[in-house]
């Protein structure tokens, strides 16, 4: 990607102002105009170089110049900022920031796809990193999340099967069965993050250890070292012909791979009850990356409309192409409010309480990210849909999370069954009488 002409000002958050009336807190804020510092001073510097420096050679090895800004970000103290007291109640991993502390912090991160991990905050490590802060032994977590926590490797999350629609997470076929001190694990998955990365050394698994009971109580999760037996990585996978190197995702075979018992995580039978704690941190970061990449798309949308004339006029004296900048900024600002609520709903009810708040903005963000991108490429023109800007790819990526974590159809159905919930309606009851 060359550098983008005409860009404005990077890293301002409109409504910066109000966050602390909403409750984010003093350090917080604080923590925000150092990371915005260093968005401006080091990552957006260097996107044309990392760039490069992909493209030059082994796509899938890890980069010298994301490791000199990974060390100065942990130098600033700008370094697992993600990990909520909720997960990590007496404060030994994480930097102590509530969700809705988070939020703005993981925004500005957002706003350049591959930031976050720099500041180690990066998808899928952080909500593995969340499991086994909550739900990991103590031995788990000196193996896997100490490593994580200090950058040295990666992680992926294996769920997703080709074979199934995994939509619904019940159809999971994969086997997690006992044999006396270890598990063998047989299956098939794919949409792996991060798995391009040579370092990423584990992945959490999540397979049916019993299929006789309940449905909610068949799948377990556990941790499969990537280098063991069995374990085959089969290709890796493109977004909309983007592969994401060097992080990317792929598809992982398991063949009676063997792992000691101790690495399932807090028991069988317990991968939904899991997989609840974990998707719903991730998927409300997921948005509030969501929205900073929106924030730059609507900055990179008004500098081209100041800067570009047609038909004798600048783009922005058109009364279309300022109807694009208004409807951006209205719904930029929309999603970002429904995400603070929805984080500070996690921080005072919990993640349970809040799922149809994060379900709403899971719908939300990424649909507001879509139009404001493609209203920028729209404004651009060619250049929009090129490498020479990085629009093109944020619109793949955004496209993408309308799947990633639940599709959206299965985020509406949590949200409508909530408000017929809350208006007195039973679906149960038959042809939606009342309860």
């Amino acid at each position: 990607m060359t550098a983008v002409p005409g860009r404005a000002t990077p890293g301002t958050v409109p409504g910066a102002a109000a966050l602390a009336a909403f409750g984010v807190s003093e350090r917080a804020l604080e923590l925000l105009t150092r990371l915005t510092r260093f968005m401006e001073e080091r990552i957006y510097p260097s996107e044309a170089a990392v760039q490069a420096e992909t493209d030059r050679g082994d796509r899938w090895a890890h980069l010298e110049l994301l490791e000199d800004l990974k060390r100065a970000a942990q130098a600033q103290g700008l370094w697992n900022l993600f990990l909520p007291p909720s997960s990590d109640p007496q404060g030994r991993f994480g930097a102590g920031l509530s969700n809705l502390d988070y939020a703005p912090l993981a925004e500005q991160m957002g706003r350049v796809w591959w930031a976050p991990e720099v500041f180690n905050c990066s998808a899928p490590d952080t909500g593995n990193m969340e499991v086994l802060a909550r739900y990991g032994s103590p031995e788990q977590q000196e193996q896997w999340l100490v490593p994580l926590l200090n950058g040295e490797i990666h992680s992926g999350f294996c769920m997703t099967e080709p074979e199934v629609a995994s939509s619904d997470a019940t159809n999971i076929q994969a086997s997690i069965r006992r044999e006396g001190d270890e598990y063998v694990i047989n299956g098939r998955k794919w949409w792996t993050s991060g798995a391009g990365d040579p370092r990423c050394r584990v992945a959490i698994f999540m397979g049916r250890t019993d299929p006789d009971a309940e449905r909610w109580r068949q799948q377990s999760m556990i941790l499969v070292p990537l280098d063991a037996p069995g374990v085959t990585r089969e290709r890796m996978l493109t977004v909309f012909g983007y592969d994401d190197a060097p992080h990317g995702h792929a598809e992982f075979s398991f063949q009676d791979v063997r792992v000691p018992a101790s690495n399932l995580i807090l028991g069988e039978g317990r991968g939904f009850e899991i997989a609840q704690g974990r998707l719903g941190p991730g998927r409300i970061h997921h948005c509030m990356r969501l929205i900073g990449q929106a924030e730059r798309a609507l900055e990179l949308m008004v500098a081209r409309a100041a800067e570009r004339t047609a038909f004798g006029k600048p783009l922005a004296a058109h009364q279309h192409v300022r109807e694009l900048i208004a409807q951006s900024r209205m719904e930029i600002d929309q999603a970002r409010l429904l995400t603070l609520q929805a984080a500070q709903m996690m921080d005072t009810v919990g993640n349970k309480a809040a799922r149809g708040e994060i379900a709403a903005i899971k719908v939300v963000a990424p649909n507001v990210a879509l139009k404001v991108i493609d209203r920028a490429i729209q404004v651009y023109g060619g250049a929009g849909v090129s490498q020479d800007t990085p629009l093109a790819q944020m619109y793949a990526q955004a496209r993408t999370l309308r799947l990633a974590d639940g599709p959206d159809i299965v985020h509406t159905e949590t949200v409508a069954k909530a408000e017929l919930a809350r208006q007195g309606i039973d679906l149960r009851a038959g042809r939606g009488g009342q309860a």
